[in-house]
Formats: C-alpha cells, sequence, structure tokens
C-alpha cells in the first residue's frame, strides 16, 4: 500500500521526498498513520528488500480494500519541514508541505545485489597427508588437514611464509605445526617461541594444544608463549629487575596525557584545544617504528608539537624511573644491542620462531624476531598482507612482502581454501582486494555456496540507513536468527551514531566496544551542546566553562565570570557583557553575546547548530583549533550532529535526547561485559579476527571508505593509504559468513555522497 491518512490529509509514497521518509516512519511508530480504507493504525515499512510500502500495524489484520487498491487520490498533505526565512537579521524556520497533489518525488532507490562473481565449483579437499605420520593420527581423532595446510604444518626447518587468507585456518595450522614438532621431530618445548598478537590467542592456542594426541600439559606449559609485550617484558624483569619493577609502570592513557599537558603548558598548548590522545598515537608510532625524539624532522607545526613533548616524556620517565608498554620492547631491543652476549645466549635457547598475524607486526617487533633468529632462521611467519590495516600502529606490510629477502630461502606456502564465507562473499572479497598493487598475488576459494550475493542498499542519508538495518535484523530475527548473529561495521566510531540510536529504541540486544565515548561526549560535538545547555541552563557553571575554548578565552576566565554572576546580580549569559579582554574587538563580541545565546532555546536544534557555527563563531573555532592529526575532523562532527538534530523540534527534547543517549551508551557497555547473544557495533578495525553470519558495512562511500585523509595523500601521489582502506573494505567483507550488505547512502552529513570506488567492481 503507497498512501495512509494523516491528521493533515491522505499521503502518497510517490509524492513523498527520501529525505522525508525517516520523519514518516516515526509518525507511524507513534501512531499517527492510518489506513484510508478501514482507518485502522498503519506504519511505513522502510526495510532493504522490498521498497517503502504502508502495511497494517496488525499483523492479523486484513485489509482488503487495501490490497486491491495500492493508491488512492491525494489530498494536501502539510509536515514539519522547515525553510528558514530572514527576521531581524536571524534565519527563522516556517513550514511548508512537503507534497503536492501534483508533485512527484524523485523515486526510492532499490537494492541491488552484486553482480559479475564468477560461477561456483564444488571443490573435493585433496591432501598429501602420509598413513604414518601425526597428521593420521589426528585424522582418527577428526581433525584433518587440506594440502595447503598440511605443507605449512609439516615444513619446520628454515623460514616459512605461511600466508593465510581470511577463514583460512591458521589457528588450526600453528596448533598442529606446533603439536608436529613436538611429537614427530622430538623438538625441546622451552625452545620454541610462539607469539600471538593477543593473550586471549595465546590462551586459545595453548587450549587447543592440549585436545592434540601425545600433548602433555608438560609440553605446553614448557613453550614459550604470549604476546610480543609478555615474552620481552619477561626477559627483562629477569635481567633488570629494579629497573622494571611494576610498580613503576605507566599503565592508563590519562596518566601519560597528565605527563603531555604538563609538557604542553610550557609550549604554550592549551589543554582544552590540543588534541593530546592524537599526540600520543603520534609518539607511539615514532617509538615503535624505532625512531626517538632525536631523529625527528617535523613536517608542519602538528608534528612539531609532537616532537617537543615526546622528548620531554621521555625525560620524564627517565628522571623519574618509569616506564610505559611501548619501552618493554624498545627496552629489549635496546638490551639484546647493548649486550651481545646476552643476546647470543637467547638465540642459542630459542631456535624455532612462529608468529600470528605476522602483517600486524611493528619494526621493533619484527628487528628482536630477526636478531634472535639470525642463526637458525627458523622463523614460521603467518599472515596476509590484504589483512594490514593498522599503519597507524606502526605495522606495514613491507614485512610481509620483503620477507623473501630477508629471510632468503623462504618457503612460501599459500592457504587459500575459505572455510567461513560463502562462494558470493568469497568472490565479491576476491575481487576487491585484486585492484590493489602491492600485494602477494593469491585469490581465496570457498568450500561452500550457502548464501545469495552480496547486496548494495541506498537509503537517503544516516538515517534511513540504520532504519532500514534495524529493519532487516528485526526480519531475520523473527525468522529464527540469533541477535549474535549480526554485526554492523563502520570506518570510525563516529559513524556509530544513528545506528546505536535506532537500536537503542528497538529493545533489540546490543553491545558496542567499552571504551567507545558516546557521540555526545566528543570534544568537538560537547562544545556545541554546551552553547544549547547554557540557553537553557543560563545558572549552570559547567556548560559557561565548556563554551569558553570556542570563544577563544581561557579557563581562568570561568573564575571573573563567577565573580560578575555576584557582583551584577545576573547569570552566566549574561556575565559574559562584563568580561574585559584587553582587546576592544573581542570585548564586543561578548558584549553581544547573550542575546544571540538566549535566543538559541526559541529556534529548532538545526537552526540553533547553525547559528552556533555561524553566527558565535564555533566553525572558526574548528578551523583553527580543531583536532589536530586527527582523520577524524572536527568539521565532520558539526555535520554529523546537524543531521543528528534535524528529527527534533525544541532545543530542550534534542537536549533530553542527547541525555539519553549518553545514559544508553554506559549502560550498553556494562550490558557488554557479560552478554555474547547480541547484535556486535564494532569498528572495522576491532573487529578482525571475528567472524558474524551477516555483515551491514556503512557509508561504503567516498570519503568515508575511502576515507577522506587516504583520497588527500592519494592526490599527492600517495597511494598507500588508499590501497589500506582497499584492505579495510576486504576485512570487512570476509568477516561474513551469510549475509553481506554494503550500504551507499545518497548523503552523508548533509552533503551529497557518491558510491566507493572500491564496490565498482
Amino acid at each position: 500500500m503507497n498512501a495512509a491518512k494523516t491528521a493533515n490529509g491522505i499521503i502518497s509514497l510517490e509524492s513523498v521526498p527520501e529525505d522525508q521518509l525517516q520523519a514518516l516512519y516515526e509518525k507511524g511508530r507513534r501512531g499517527e498513520l492510518s489506513c484510508p480504507y478501514c482507518k485502522n493504525p498503519v506504519k511505513l515499512y522502510i526495510g532493504i528488500h522490498e521498497p517503502p510500502h504502508f502495511s497494517h500495524t496488525s499483523q492479523s489484520h486484513v485489509c482488503e480494500q487495501s490490497l486491491d487498491k495500492g493508491v488512492v487520490k491525494q489530498e494536501p498533505e502539510i509536515q514539519d519541514q522547515e525553510v528558514d526565512h530572514l527576521q531581524e537579521g536571524f534565519r527563522l524556520p516556517v513550514r511548508r508541505s512537503i507534497s503536492s497533489p501534483s508533485g512527484i518525488a524523485e523515486p526510492f532507490t532499490n537494492s541491488r545485489p552484486i553482480k559479475g562473481n564468477p560461477p561456483f565449483f564444488e571443490k573435493i579437499p585433496v591432501s598429501n597427508i602420509k598413513e604414518d605420520t601425526y597428521f593420521s593420527l589426528l585424522r582418527d581423532y577428526g581433525i584433518t588437514l587440506d594440502q595447503q595446510q598440511s605443507q605449512a604444518a609439516g615444513s619446520i626447518h628454515g623460514p616459512l611464509l605461511v600466508l593465510s587468507g581470511a577463514g583460512s585456518g591458521k589457528t588450526r595450522v600453528l596448533t598442529i605445526r606446533t603439536a608436529y614438532m613436538l611429537t614427530e621431530e622430538k623438538i625441546d618445548p622451552k625452545s620454541i617461541m610462539l607469539v600471538t598478537f593477543t593473550a586471549k590467542a595465546a590462551k586459545e592456542m595453548k587450549d587447543r594444544l592440549i585436545t592434540y594426541p601425545k600433548i602433555t600439559s608438560s609440553d605446553v606449559n614448557q613453550l614459550v608463549s604470549g604476546t610480543f609485550h609478555s615474552i620481552f617484558y619477561k626477559i627483562l624483569i629477569f635481567h633488570e629487575p629494579q629497573k622494571w619493577q611494576r610498580n613503576l609502570l605507566i599503565k592508563w592513557e590519562w596518566e601519560k596525557e597528565k605527563i603531555l599537558k604538563a609538557a604542553g603548558h610550557e609550549f604554550g598548548l592549551d589543554e582544552k584545544e590540543f588534541a593530546y590522545d592524537n599526540a600520543l598515537q603520534q609518539i607511539g608510532l615514532w617509538k615503535n617504528s624505532l625512531v626517538f625524539p632525536d631523529d625527528i624532522n617535523p613536517a608542519d607545526d602538528w608534528e612539531s608539537a609532537c616532537a617537543y613533548l615526546y622528548k620531554k616524556y621521555e625525560n620524564y620517565k627517565r628522571e623519574s624511573m618509569m616506564y610505559d608498554f611501548d619501552d618493554m620492547l624498545v627496552g629489549c631491543y635496546s638490551l639484546f644491542m647493548e649486550q651481545p652476549a646476552l643476546l647470543e645466549k637467547y638465540r642459542q635457547r630459542f631456535q624455532y620462531f612462529l608468529v600470528d598475524e605476522f602483517q600486524d607486526i611493528n619494526k621493533v617487533q619484527y628487528e628482536l624476531i630477526k636478531l634472535l633468529s639470525s642463526g637458525t632462521k627458523n622463523v614460521c611467519a603467518v599472515g596476509d598482507d590484504d589483512q594490514a590495516i593498522y599503519s597507524f600502529r606502526g605495522s606495514d606490510p613491507a614485512f610481509i612482502l620483503n620477507f623473501k629477502t630477508d629471510f632468503p630461502e623462504t618457503r612460501v606456502v599459500k592457504l587459500t581454501e575459505n572455510y567461513r564465507s560463502a562462494h558470493e562473499i568469497v568472490a565479491t572479497a576476491n575481487r576487491i582486494i585484486s585492484y590493489n598493487k602491492n600485494r602477494m598475488d593469491k585469490a581465496m576459494t570457498a568450500q561452500h555456496n550457502f548464501s545469495d550475493p552480496p547486496v548494495l542498499f541506498y537509503p537517503y542519508d544516516e538515517e534511513l540507513e540504520a532504519t532500514m538495518i534495524v529493519t532487516d535484523i528485526q526480519e531475520k530475527i523473527a525468522k529464527g536468527a540469533r541477535p549474535g548473529d549480526f554485526a554492523v561495521l563502520y570506518r570510525t566510531h563516529s559513524m556509530s551514531r544513528a545506528i546505536f540510536e535506532r537500536l537503542a529504541s528497538s529493545f533489540l540486544p546490543f553491545v558496542i566496544e567499552r571504551d567507545a565515548d558516546s557521540f555526545y561526549e566528543r570534544r568537538i560535538v560537547r562544545g556545541m551542546l554546551a552553547f544549547l545547555r547554557l540557553s537553557i541552563y543560563p545558572e549552570n557553571p559547567k556548560a559557561a566553562a565548556e563554551v569558553l575554548a570556542s570563544l577563544f578565552l581561557k579557563q581562568t576566565v570561568l573564575q571573573e565570570m563567577k565573580a560578575q554572576t555576584i557582583l551584577q546580580d545576573c547569570d552566566f549569559i549574561d556575565s559574559f557583557a562584563h568580561i574585559k579582554t584587553g582587546h576592544s574587538f573581542q570585548d564586543r563580541k561578548l558584549k553581544a553575546l547573550p542575546d544571540k545565546i538566549r535566543a538559541l532555546k526559541n529556534v529548532t536544534p538545526l537552526t540553533a547548530l547553525e547559528r552556533i557555527e555561524k553566527d558565535l563563531g564555533y566553525q572558526d573555532f574548528v578551523k583553527k583549533r580543531g583536532n589536530e592529526g586527527n582523520i577524524e575532523k572536527g568539521s565532520d562532527d558539526i555535520r554529523d550532529l546537524k543531521v543528528a538534530s534535524r528529527r527534533f523540534q525544541t532545543v530542550n527534547e534534542f537536549l533530553e535526547h542527547v541525555d539519553h543517549m549518553i545514559a544508553m551508551n554506559k549502560e550498553v557497555k556494562e550490558f557488554s561485559k557479560n552478554n555474547t547473544d547480541a547484535i556486535h557495533l564494532t569498528t572495522i578495525h576491532r573487529s578482525k579476527g571475528l567472524e558474524y553470519k551477516n555483515v551491514y558495512v556503512l557509508a561504503a562511500v567516498e570519503g568515508s571508505l575511502p576515507h577522506d585523509f587516504a583520497l588527500d595523500s592519494y592526490r599527492n601521489g600517495d597511494q598507500a593509504p588508499l590501497e589500506e582502506e582497499r584492505r579495510l573494505v576486504y576485512v570487512a567483507a570476509t568477516r561474513a559468513s551469510h549475509g553481506l550488505y554494503f550500504s551507499i547512502p545518497r548523503t552523508r552529513r548533509g552533503r551529497t555522497a557518491y558510491p566507493s570506488r572500491f564496490l565498482k567492481i
């Protein structure tokens, strides 16, 4: 049915612009839509697999008239959409009709499957297992290997590079290879170093090993296994226990930021304006790349500030005898370089190295493995250059690509059988990644073809995108799926705002990363919201303090404002007019501020935010003092906030929603601790190594995937960031086993969006 009745008349979907579909959907949820024939409540369906249409709220109700007639004669319909007109120098909203009897809206773009994948041919896995080997014994326990896996597991001596594609069973290969070394080769477990990237992965490998035949608890316990940090920290503790005491470790990010902020104060950096979290990330990147303060030649003011903070940070730790996690690896590397005899001792101790997730290692980790293995060259590196997505932490696919150069006589085994995903998903992922030039040649092959092709769907904006995804999840759960079968993946945390809000109102269980702040608590967003809060609550000192930075006022001004509220018997808004900065131009701006702030509460949230951005100078603040060095630019946050505000008519209503979402974020994090059967919201980076039955990828458009910073680099002649962005899409696609959905919104952050170049396959 394409027509519904509202309080103002009958509306036909044919004449509803796409940007009004979400508002119409919300009306249906509030019970404000009814059937033009039987007068019973109807709702607007907005999903992925069918075009928008009205349906009766009650599933048991049957309206025969609506089944026979899809279209009714339309009467004028007035909806709450804003246009602006000028009044006394300000833009004020007025109402206008979004549809008229003669108006025809642009047709909704239906979803479509990805086409052009090669046909599926069922394969019979081939094994070269000899009947008298350990592998044949494993087969008796129901543990089988394909030909490629058995080659990797049975190649023990000399350098080995195992290119393990997504879903190819690399954990099985690593553990069986270790078991083979202990049983068939009779290698001393104390001479084997098994390196993983998480403590969880190390535990899982040990747990799996103990289930294999002929493997004892003693064998497993004697293995030197764990993360890079845990293994090399133990070496430091053993040889220099006084220097590396646990109570001297700087554990938390806030501790590091405190040290940097003290140094930044000397350098003239305002802690409310400078992005210290990003500076810490930059310092960590330098350090893990073995680039020290005296080695840096800053390319710009941002790097100059970071280099200064880096030097001060290292001096502080040296003087206070403290250290951080990065020092564990750099410290061990320095120890070996300074004491060749000690290095030789460990070369004799460790004869075999197995390194998991090799594409994720950074320079200091690579150099440590090279130092220790230089005698035997018995290094088994397991990884996938197509999944190298952590350049911001110092990882580089070059460590895999150049492995044969650094380790001559390397044997390369490619694990190309995918046991996770359906053929259509694997074939799509192969086509996406094949456009990268800086990679080792390989293509994954699926073992099964149990799903339809991946789907491209085309919402108007972020709001409709979230609604379509939640509708699709609800439909699948109604047919028997579990919430834990679903994941929604995105490029950056800020992109999760709309889907978080839609799920929060859906009563579906969902989880989000515990370190993911609410969108409304992001620094730039919080600053804009502070103006709105101050307009509603003029006595609120916290809101007053939050707006100071964007007005280019130091936090010390707050004390003067508090004094003025007493001396002038006024609130914080009026106190701005009494502040003296010593600059006549700034003083004139402050005198005009109270009327502008008070007026914010009388307009819609969208209009208020536009005034804050332009009339109150917030746009200038973001340009001058926004997130320096951060790929998530402050201007993006502003556009996201304006999109979020469009659903609300009053500032007070919007702020209530904001506070509710902040509270919900905390509740969801608590829920996430002990619940696994829930929809997962996560970044693509965090999803690596995980798998889900159905995956939805948000905003597969230019500027998001690939991100703006990669496009800027590409335009300047650097192709590496763009190739990493393509690897990111490859990782996202290969998380799915059955269903893969790419969202291609027509607008993003209020601007026209264009489909990602990565999906033009």
